[in-house]
């Protein structure tokens, strides 16, 4: 296991720095302000103040700052707390076709959990990351929205398969990618 983890971070440094190379030396990711307010639109909302939630469904697009978060379905949790007349929201939970795209970079998985006190985003389910080019496939996805640092696992969510005799057998999960390579003119 720590074998896996090595060498997906080993993997994932060469992504960050492939895609400095082809920015131009520039940084892979600027600091996403999580601060900033957060619109929203859907089909439907549902709220249940008792709970502190919102239910949001139906093509449901979530805007903060240069980040965009698209669902089919997304419950927002927020705190007691109401600052200038808006609840303090602390966590967004999106189902269903989930796509996260910030500046050169996309990330799609079919379930999404935006920490927004700890600032990071955790995907599962069939994840892709795509940045310029280059393109990994895993199980989980991790993005720490003040480094920048993106963490793919690929035994979170392994594939499974089912046997002639009925039984399911769970994968290991393996991280795939490809990553481009600048053109040299041979």
């Amino acid at each position: 296991m720590k074998r896996l983890r090595t060498r997906t971070i080993i993997v994932l440094s060469a992504l960050a720095t492939t895609a400095a190379i082809a920015a131009g030396g520039a940084t892979a990711q600027q600091q996403h302000n999580s601060n900033a307010p957060i619109d929203f639109a859907a089909q439907n909302i549902e709220l249940q103040d008792r709970a502190n939630r919102a239910i949001l469904s139906g093509g449901v697009k979530i805007t903060q700052s240069n980040m965009t978060l698209d669902a089919n379905r997304v419950t927002v949790a927020y705190t007691g707390a109401v600052l200038d007349g808006n609840p303090q929201v602390s966590r967004l939970d999106a189902a269903g076709g989930v796509t996260v795209v910030r500046p050169n970079q996309r990330a799609s998985g079919q379930y999404a959990v935006y920490d927004l006190n700890r600032r990071v985003i955790t995907m599962v389910g069939g994840v892709t990351l795509n940045e310029g080019p280059n393109v990994i496939r895993g199980g989980r996805l991790s993005i720490n929205l003040d480094s920048g640092r993106a963490v793919i696992d690929g035994s979170a969510t392994g594939g499974s398969t089912t046997a002639p005799d009925g039984s399911v057998t769970q994968g290991g999960g393996r991280v795939t990618g490809r990553f481009s390579v600048p053109d040299r003119g041979e």
